[in-house]
């Protein structure tokens, strides 16, 4: 089955379903989504949404501020849906997904000026040091029984990536398979930023930065994981130091897999 799911307001849409497993499997079609904003879905793509692939969760990873620049998108509308916004970035600030790697939050043994690679990585890690309250909560959200998720922050490039990367290390997918699926995005880059240029709240953002810039590359996830092995003992330790039980590991699996 092809993952990406073509919508009229969104353009990186795709299925967490057909990932390989550890054990030989695969993840299962139709029930967690991954997207960039949902601010523009026409009420075709709503009707497709709620109707065809049965989605009744939206997990928003968006700031305050972007949700109140962007205003509420037509998912806000629909009776059917549970809209859960778990910002991952502090609440004092004003950053979005295409300025924040500007912060340069780093990783303690790191250097403030290091490359590209470590900033990322600390961007990544500081999702989980700034907002483990978040994370959580929407996995969590992701891993409700009653329909399927969709989850997604402004461009889908990387709150989406990190959120969807450790449900399927939960869920026990390959390590090679869920890097597969963080590069996926870069096949739709050109469209993801010439959406995001329409907007006010971050055309100012992309308008320095060349697409090359904002490419995912592998090795920014497998930093990322590497430092969660090595600093916390893995995804499923990190976590139950902040109050997930395997009642919620068994959860994201029955999602995922089952």
């Amino acid at each position: 089955m092809n993952r990406w799911i073509e919508l009229e307001g969104a353009v990186n849409v795709r299925d967490l379903g057909g990932l390989a497993t550890l054990d030989g499997g695969e993840t299962k079609f139709g029930r967690i989504i991954r997207s960039d904003n949902l601010q523009e879905l026409t009420p075709g793509d709503v009707a497709r949404v709620v109707g065809e692939l049965k989605l009744r969760h939206v997990v928003d990873l968006r700031s305050g501020r972007e949700v109140t620049l962007e205003g509420p998108g037509p998912l806000t509308a629909v009776p059917e849906m549970t809209i859960h916004h778990h910002t991952l970035f502090a609440e004092g600030g004003t950053r979005t997904d295409t300025d924040a790697v500007d912060v340069n939050p780093v990783l303690p043994w790191h250097e403030r000026h290091g490359d590209a690679d470590r900033r990322v990585t600390g961007l990544y890690y500081t999702y989980l040091r700034e907002r483990p309250d978040s994370v959580v909560s929407a996995l969590r959200a992701m891993a409700s029984e009653d329909g399927g998720a969709i989850v997604h922050c402004a461009a889908g490039k990387d709150r989406t990536s990190v959120l969807c990367a450790l449900a399927l290390e939960i869920a026990g997918a390959d390590r090679a398979a869920i890097i597969e699926d963080y590069l996926a995005t870069a096949d739709r880059l050109e469209r993801i930023l010439t959406r995001l240029r329409r907007s006010d709240t971050y055309r100012a953002d992309l308008d320095p930065r060349s697409a090359s810039e904002h490419l995912p590359r592998a090795q920014y996830i497998e930093r990322f994981f590497n430092v969660l092995d090595a600093r916390d003992g893995g995804v499923l330790r990190w976590l139950a130091q902040h109050g997930w039980t395997g009642s919620d590991t068994e959860a994201i699996r029955a999602k995922l897999l089952d």
